[in-house]
């Protein structure tokens, strides 16, 4: 064989280059990453976690952590930032291990993954490459989100390397139900609940970030993002990046609504809602909207001479063709109900009591219709027999 050959054959296993990841458009970045707190002062409306941690940020003594709350309340946000301000950008790679919940969260994952991890000294502190000096303490932090989601035996089995590792390796617990947490492995760790966002903290971040993208919002589109997300501030900014997009595709670009919010977050409209619970014989006030008699597709119109038993059943017809979520529609009339002045506490509780039984059976997976209606009769039935 020729020496041409045996060169082909080399250069046939010759392994291809990788080719480069190409550099995204900041542009077309999820904001909820682009505006995530840089460091531990950014974040809102947790002033006596941040407290304690700037005097542990000072100390470089980090004990175990376990942060619970609920979703979009700046958990992960918070150990990220305050990661970095120990270690830098440099070290960050070296010393910090994330596991979220798209990992797997079983015991092999914690014998294999988390205890070589752990058990790895860490390596030798590198020169900022941005100037600035950072602690870097001597040890790793293992970042472990969503540890409710890890089986009884993963966290069984992590509460020993937690021991024997304590010296070169910290653990940060991140979960939304504390009660999750085996209590062999929350009492080894310094406890921190994250609240939700109040309205002005999360209006403040809302307002700032439409003004760095230079969006047109209004104060009823920012109480729409509020009121819609529940104190969900990761929420919130996706349903206005969402909105943003929307506006911005029409030429000219059309103004935000709060209908469009509660579009994209799949809120039925308040204008829908008040006139079902009209339907029910509920004394519901007039917001000032103009919009108060809104249509509910074709069947609207034909139920509007009816009475009763027939007048709600085109109702709730018409709602379920509309394709409206039948647990979003109770969750909006359960409020209706709960914050209405003139319904007693035995009207309320009756009505609750049924809601109950319905949101049991929708999560079976009952017909939605049918339990819709069977709701609307019963609050009808309860509103209208004069309980006191």
């Amino acid at each position: 064989m020729t020496a041409d050959f045996f060169q082909a054959r080399g250069a046939s296993k010759k392994k291809p280059e990788k080719e480069k990841v190409p550099i995204s458009n900041p542009s077309l970045q999820p904001w909820v990453e682009k505006y995530r707190p840089e460091s531990i002062d950014d974040v809102s409306s947790q002033e006596h976690i941040i407290s304690v941690l700037q005097k542990t940020l000072s100390s470089t003594n980090l004990p175990h952590m376990l942060f619970y709350g609920p979703p979009g309340t700046g958990k992960t946000s918070t150990i990220l930032a305050l990661a970095r301000q120990l270690f830098g950008p440099d070290n960050f790679r070296t010393r910090v291990l994330e596991l979220n919940a798209s990992d797997e969260r079983g015991i092999s994952i914690v014998r294999e993954k988390i205890k070589n991890f752990a058990r790895q000294t860490p390596r030798a502190e590198t020169v900022a490459s941005d100037g600035k000096k950072y602690p870097c303490p001597p040890y790793k932090i293992i970042i472990l989100d969503e540890a409710d989601s890890m089986t009884q035996d993963a966290q069984a089995a992590l509460r020993r390397i937690m021991e024997n590792y304590a010296r070169i390796t910290r653990f940060c617990l991140v979960c939304n139900y504390v009660t999750r947490i085996i209590e062999p492995l929350a009492s080894r760790c310094s406890k921190f609940r994250f609240k939700p966002l109040d309205n002005s903290s999360a209006r403040q971040r809302l307002e700032h970030i439409a003004a760095v993208e230079q969006i047109p919002v209004d104060h009823s589109v920012i109480s729409a993002l509020i009121s819609t997300s529940s104190g969900d501030l990761r929420r919130a900014i996706t349903y206005l990046q969402s909105a943003a997009r929307l506006s911005s595709a029409t030429n000219p670009p059309t103004p935000i609504l709060p209908e469009d919010v509660q579009e994209i977050a799949g809120i039925v409209p308040d204008s829908i809602v008040r006139n079902f619970a009209r339907t029910l014989g509920i004394d519901v006030p007039a917001d000032g909207s103009g919009d108060e008699d809104i249509e509910m597709g074709d069947a609207t119109n034909t139920i509007t001479a009816l009475r009763g038993f027939d007048l709600i059943r085109g109702t709730v017809r018409s709602l379920v063709r509309e394709g409206y979520s039948a647990s979003q529609i109770l969750i909006q009339l359960h409020d209706i109900i709960v914050e209405n002045p003139t319904l007693t506490g035995r009207q309320k509780s009756a009505c609750a009591l049924v809601m109950a039984e319905a949101d049991k059976a929708l999560c079976d997976g009952a017909d939605e219709e049918l339990w819709i209606l069977e709701v609307a009769l019963r609050v009808h039935k309860a509103i209208t027999s004069n309980i006191v």
